[in-house]
Protein backbone atom coordinates (compact mmCIF):
# COMPACT_ATOMS: atom_id res chain seq x y z
CA UNK A 1 0.00 0.00 0.00
CA UNK A 2 1.10 3.62 -0.64
CA UNK A 3 0.61 5.95 2.28
CA UNK A 4 1.37 9.42 2.92
CA UNK A 5 1.63 10.87 6.71
CA UNK A 6 0.97 14.51 6.80
CA UNK A 7 2.96 15.15 9.90
CA UNK A 8 5.91 14.37 11.33
CA UNK A 9 5.28 15.18 15.06
CA UNK A 10 5.41 12.80 17.94
CA UNK A 11 2.23 10.37 16.56
CA UNK A 12 2.55 11.07 12.60
CA UNK A 13 6.23 9.81 13.26
CA UNK A 14 5.06 7.01 14.80
CA UNK A 15 3.05 5.98 12.52
CA UNK A 16 4.99 6.43 9.39
CA UNK A 17 8.02 4.80 11.12
CA UNK A 18 5.71 1.23 12.28
CA UNK A 19 4.01 1.33 8.78
CA UNK A 20 7.07 1.56 6.83
CA UNK A 21 7.95 -1.98 7.95
CA UNK A 22 5.40 -3.10 5.71
CA UNK A 23 4.38 -0.34 3.07
CA UNK A 24 5.66 2.65 1.20
CA UNK A 25 5.36 5.15 3.35
CA UNK A 26 6.15 9.02 2.29
CA UNK A 27 6.50 11.32 4.94
CA UNK A 28 5.10 14.53 4.45
CA UNK A 29 6.43 17.96 6.29
CA UNK A 30 7.23 21.47 5.72
CA UNK A 31 10.13 21.89 7.93
CA UNK A 32 12.60 21.09 5.63
CA UNK A 33 15.18 20.40 8.76
CA UNK A 34 12.54 17.61 9.78
CA UNK A 35 12.20 16.61 6.54
CA UNK A 36 16.27 16.73 6.17
CA UNK A 37 16.69 14.94 9.44
CA UNK A 38 14.59 11.94 8.40
CA UNK A 39 16.05 11.32 4.68
CA UNK A 40 19.89 11.32 6.43
CA UNK A 41 19.01 9.08 8.82
CA UNK A 42 15.50 8.00 9.50
CA UNK A 43 12.72 8.17 12.10
CA UNK A 44 13.61 6.84 15.42
CA UNK A 45 11.29 5.56 17.78
CA UNK A 46 11.98 5.84 21.55
CA UNK A 47 9.94 2.08 22.75
CA UNK A 48 8.78 2.03 26.55
CA UNK A 49 11.23 -0.11 27.57
CA UNK A 50 13.89 2.75 26.88
CA UNK A 51 14.81 0.61 23.18
CA UNK A 52 15.28 2.65 20.06
CA UNK A 53 14.59 1.97 16.58
CA UNK A 54 15.16 3.52 13.23
CA UNK A 55 13.41 3.22 10.33
CA UNK A 56 13.60 4.60 6.89
CA UNK A 57 10.28 5.50 5.30
CA UNK A 58 10.38 8.74 2.52
CA UNK A 59 10.66 12.26 3.27
CA UNK A 60 9.01 15.35 1.24
CA UNK A 61 8.46 18.99 1.98
CA UNK A 62 6.34 18.85 -1.26
CA UNK A 63 4.80 16.56 -3.03
CA UNK A 64 4.64 17.84 -6.25
CA UNK A 65 4.89 15.63 -8.98
CA UNK A 66 4.05 12.72 -7.00
CA UNK A 67 1.12 10.03 -7.93
CA UNK A 68 -1.88 9.42 -5.74
CA UNK A 69 -1.45 7.29 -3.06
CA UNK A 70 -3.98 4.97 -1.76
CA UNK A 71 -4.16 6.04 1.73
CA UNK A 72 -3.56 9.63 3.47
CA UNK A 73 -3.44 9.76 7.38
CA UNK A 74 -3.53 13.54 8.48
CA UNK A 75 -1.65 13.96 11.78
CA UNK A 76 -1.28 17.54 11.88
CA UNK A 77 -2.47 20.25 14.54
CA UNK A 78 -6.34 20.53 12.99
CA UNK A 79 -5.69 24.52 12.23
CA UNK A 80 -3.62 22.96 9.34
CA UNK A 81 -5.23 20.34 8.27
CA UNK A 82 -6.99 22.07 5.42
CA UNK A 83 -4.21 23.70 4.30
CA UNK A 84 -2.39 20.95 4.27
CA UNK A 85 -4.47 18.94 2.45
CA UNK A 86 -4.86 21.81 -0.37
CA UNK A 87 -1.64 22.07 -0.78
CA UNK A 88 -1.38 18.28 -1.28
CA UNK A 89 -4.29 17.29 -3.67
CA UNK A 90 -2.23 16.33 -5.87
CA UNK A 91 -1.67 12.76 -4.20
CA UNK A 92 -5.43 12.70 -3.47
CA UNK A 93 -7.24 10.64 -6.47
CA UNK A 94 -10.85 9.02 -7.25
CA UNK A 95 -9.39 6.02 -5.08
CA UNK A 96 -7.79 7.65 -2.35
CA UNK A 97 -8.52 7.37 1.31
CA UNK A 98 -8.33 10.14 3.78
CA UNK A 99 -7.65 9.11 7.49
CA UNK A 100 -7.95 10.85 10.70
CA UNK A 101 -6.75 10.25 14.04
CA UNK A 102 -6.54 13.16 15.19
CA UNK A 103 -7.25 14.64 18.66
CA UNK A 104 -11.36 15.78 18.91
CA UNK A 105 -14.55 15.29 16.38
CA UNK A 106 -15.66 16.71 13.08
CA UNK A 107 -12.69 16.35 11.20
CA UNK A 108 -14.73 14.66 8.72
CA UNK A 109 -15.76 17.96 7.80
CA UNK A 110 -12.78 19.12 6.65
CA UNK A 111 -11.84 15.74 5.18
CA UNK A 112 -15.07 15.86 2.57
CA UNK A 113 -13.45 18.80 1.09
CA UNK A 114 -11.34 16.71 -0.77
CA UNK A 115 -12.68 13.14 -1.01
CA UNK A 116 -16.29 11.78 -0.84
CA UNK A 117 -17.55 10.49 2.29
CA UNK A 118 -17.21 7.10 1.34
CA UNK A 119 -13.07 7.42 0.83
CA UNK A 120 -13.18 9.29 4.54
CA UNK A 121 -12.22 7.40 7.87
CA UNK A 122 -12.28 8.42 11.06
CA UNK A 123 -10.61 6.88 14.36
CA UNK A 124 -9.25 6.94 17.34
CA UNK A 125 -5.85 5.48 19.00
CA UNK A 126 -4.67 4.42 22.49
CA UNK A 127 -1.54 4.97 21.46
CA UNK A 128 0.69 8.08 22.43
CA UNK A 129 3.96 9.65 21.89
CA UNK A 130 5.95 12.59 22.31
CA UNK A 131 8.05 14.11 20.76
CA UNK A 132 11.62 14.56 22.10
CA UNK A 133 13.82 16.25 18.83
CA UNK A 134 12.82 16.22 15.69
CA UNK A 135 12.18 12.83 13.38
CA UNK A 136 12.20 11.32 16.95
CA UNK A 137 8.94 10.06 18.73
CA UNK A 138 9.18 8.55 22.34
CA UNK A 139 6.44 5.85 22.71
CA UNK A 140 4.35 6.19 25.57
CA UNK A 141 2.30 3.29 25.36
CA UNK A 142 0.55 1.18 23.43
CA UNK A 143 -3.16 0.02 22.89
CA UNK A 144 -5.95 -0.37 19.78
CA UNK A 145 -6.06 1.56 16.98
CA UNK A 146 -10.12 1.48 15.57
CA UNK A 147 -11.13 2.74 12.78
CA UNK A 148 -14.64 3.61 11.19
CA UNK A 149 -16.48 5.42 8.79
CA UNK A 150 -18.81 8.42 7.73
CA UNK A 151 -21.12 6.62 5.78
CA UNK A 152 -21.39 3.05 5.06
CA UNK A 153 -20.25 -0.43 6.70
CA UNK A 154 -17.05 -0.04 8.61
CA UNK A 155 -16.41 -3.89 7.54
CA UNK A 156 -15.26 -2.17 3.92
CA UNK A 157 -12.04 -0.86 6.15
CA UNK A 158 -10.68 -4.17 7.51
CA UNK A 159 -7.99 -4.07 4.79
CA UNK A 160 -6.74 -1.41 6.35
CA UNK A 161 -6.74 -2.33 9.86
CA UNK A 162 -5.28 -5.63 8.85
CA UNK A 163 -2.32 -3.23 7.45
CA UNK A 164 -1.87 -1.74 10.36
CA UNK A 165 -1.89 -4.58 12.07
CA UNK A 166 0.57 -6.05 10.33
CA UNK A 167 3.10 -3.28 11.24
CA UNK A 168 2.47 -3.70 14.58
CA UNK A 169 0.02 -1.02 14.95
CA UNK A 170 -2.83 -3.31 16.08
CA UNK A 171 -6.12 -2.38 14.79
CA UNK A 172 -9.81 -3.18 14.08
CA UNK A 173 -13.33 -1.59 12.45
CA UNK A 174 -15.90 -0.39 14.28
CA UNK A 175 -19.11 0.89 13.25
CA UNK A 176 -19.27 2.63 16.57
CA UNK A 177 -16.01 4.25 16.12
CA UNK A 178 -17.78 8.36 16.56
CA UNK A 179 -18.82 7.22 20.48
CA UNK A 180 -15.77 5.93 20.80
CA UNK A 181 -13.76 9.28 19.52
CA UNK A 182 -16.32 10.68 22.01
CA UNK A 183 -15.92 8.80 24.51
CA UNK A 184 -12.17 9.96 24.32
CA UNK A 185 -12.66 13.53 24.90
CA UNK A 186 -14.58 13.75 28.35
CA UNK A 187 -11.36 14.55 29.97
CA UNK A 188 -10.30 17.10 27.13
CA UNK A 189 -13.23 19.47 27.32
CA UNK A 190 -13.39 19.34 30.78
CA UNK A 191 -10.35 18.96 33.32
CA UNK A 192 -8.09 19.57 30.25
CA UNK A 193 -9.00 22.85 29.49
CA UNK A 194 -9.15 24.20 32.92
CA UNK A 195 -6.17 22.97 33.18
CA UNK A 196 -5.18 25.38 30.79
CA UNK A 197 -7.40 28.34 32.07
CA UNK A 198 -6.05 27.86 35.50
CA UNK A 199 -3.14 27.26 34.39
CA UNK A 200 -3.02 24.42 37.24
CA UNK A 201 -1.99 20.65 36.95
CA UNK A 202 -5.30 18.11 36.75
CA UNK A 203 -5.30 17.44 40.63
CA UNK A 204 -6.29 21.21 41.39
CA UNK A 205 -9.40 20.08 39.29
CA UNK A 206 -10.51 17.24 40.96
CA UNK A 207 -9.25 19.00 44.98
CA UNK A 208 -10.76 22.38 44.37
CA UNK A 209 -14.84 22.76 44.56
CA UNK A 210 -15.09 25.26 42.58
CA UNK A 211 -12.92 23.97 39.82
CA UNK A 212 -14.37 20.75 40.22
CA UNK A 213 -18.05 22.06 40.30
CA UNK A 214 -17.30 23.68 36.06
CA UNK A 215 -16.00 20.43 35.11
CA UNK A 216 -19.08 18.51 35.98
CA UNK A 217 -21.29 21.18 34.63
CA UNK A 218 -18.89 21.09 31.35
CA UNK A 219 -19.40 17.10 31.85
CA UNK A 220 -23.35 17.48 31.92
CA UNK A 221 -23.37 19.53 28.50
CA UNK A 222 -21.38 17.13 26.23
CA UNK A 223 -23.59 13.83 28.20
CA UNK A 224 -26.71 16.07 26.88
CA UNK A 225 -25.42 16.95 23.32
CA UNK A 226 -24.12 13.20 22.73
CA UNK A 227 -27.48 12.13 23.96
CA UNK A 228 -28.73 14.51 21.21
CA UNK A 229 -26.56 12.38 18.39
CA UNK A 230 -27.98 9.12 19.87
CA UNK A 231 -24.65 8.56 21.76
CA UNK A 232 -25.48 7.44 25.36
CA UNK A 233 -23.28 7.75 27.99
CA UNK A 234 -23.74 7.55 31.67
CA UNK A 235 -23.09 11.00 33.40
CA UNK A 236 -21.99 9.72 37.28
CA UNK A 237 -20.00 7.49 35.32
CA UNK A 238 -18.10 9.72 33.11
CA UNK A 239 -17.71 12.11 36.44
CA UNK A 240 -15.83 9.30 38.28
CA UNK A 241 -13.81 8.52 35.31
CA UNK A 242 -12.13 12.17 34.79
CA UNK A 243 -11.98 12.51 38.80
CA UNK A 244 -9.87 9.50 38.59
CA UNK A 245 -7.98 10.60 35.96
CA UNK A 246 -7.03 13.80 37.67
CA UNK A 247 -7.07 11.69 41.73
CA UNK A 248 -4.00 9.28 39.27
CA UNK A 249 -1.91 12.27 37.85
CA UNK A 250 -2.25 15.05 40.50
CA UNK A 251 0.72 16.98 38.79
CA UNK A 252 -0.20 15.86 35.11
CA UNK A 253 -0.09 19.07 32.61
CA UNK A 254 -2.54 18.83 29.48
CA UNK A 255 -1.04 20.18 25.75
CA UNK A 256 -3.92 22.64 26.20
CA UNK A 257 -1.52 23.91 29.43
CA UNK A 258 1.07 23.52 27.89
CA UNK A 259 0.00 25.46 24.46
CA UNK A 260 -1.00 28.63 26.83
CA UNK A 261 1.94 28.40 29.23
CA UNK A 262 4.05 28.36 25.93
CA UNK A 263 2.16 30.95 23.87
CA UNK A 264 1.03 28.62 21.13
CA UNK A 265 -2.33 28.19 19.52
CA UNK A 266 -4.36 25.31 20.74
CA UNK A 267 -6.56 22.74 19.36
CA UNK A 268 -9.77 23.88 21.20
CA UNK A 269 -12.04 24.34 18.36
CA UNK A 270 -12.01 20.82 17.35
CA UNK A 271 -12.13 19.52 21.44
CA UNK A 272 -14.25 21.88 23.14
CA UNK A 273 -15.73 23.70 19.84
CA UNK A 274 -16.88 20.45 18.32
CA UNK A 275 -18.97 19.85 21.30
CA UNK A 276 -20.68 23.58 20.70
CA UNK A 277 -21.49 22.93 17.02
CA UNK A 278 -22.74 19.36 17.59
CA UNK A 279 -25.09 21.14 20.08
CA UNK A 280 -26.50 23.85 17.70
CA UNK A 281 -26.70 21.04 15.19
CA UNK A 282 -28.98 19.33 17.51
CA UNK A 283 -30.33 22.62 19.42
CA UNK A 284 -28.71 21.57 22.90
CA UNK A 285 -27.11 24.33 24.57
CA UNK A 286 -23.43 24.11 25.38
CA UNK A 287 -22.89 27.71 27.40
CA UNK A 288 -20.50 26.27 29.26
CA UNK A 289 -18.42 25.14 26.36
CA UNK A 290 -18.80 28.06 24.41
CA UNK A 291 -17.52 30.21 26.88
CA UNK A 292 -14.78 27.88 27.90
CA UNK A 293 -13.91 28.33 24.09
CA UNK A 294 -13.95 32.33 23.96
CA UNK A 295 -11.45 32.26 27.45
CA UNK A 296 -9.55 30.20 25.61
CA UNK A 297 -9.47 32.16 22.53
CA UNK A 298 -9.04 35.49 24.71
CA UNK A 299 -5.95 34.01 26.52
CA UNK A 300 -4.32 33.09 23.10
CA UNK A 301 -5.12 36.67 22.10
CA UNK A 302 -3.14 38.01 25.16
CA UNK A 303 -0.13 35.80 24.76
CA UNK A 304 0.25 36.98 21.29
CA UNK A 305 0.07 40.83 22.53
CA UNK A 306 2.56 40.25 24.92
Amino acid sequence: MRIAVLGSGAMGGLYGAYLSRGHEVTMVDVNPAVVDKIVREGLEVVEPDGSSHLFHPAAVTSTQGMAPVDLVIVFLNARFSHSALEANRGIVGPDTYLMTLQNGSGHEETLEKFVPQENIIIGTTQHNATGIAPGVSKHGGSGMTYLGCVTGSAARLQRFADAFTACGLTADVSQDVQKMIWNKMFTNVSASVLTAVLQMPLGYISRDEHAWSLCRTLIREMVDVAAALGMEFDFDQKVEEVKAICDRSPNGLTSIYADLRDGRRSEVDTISGSVVRAGRRVGVPTPSHQFAVSLIHALEGRNAQA
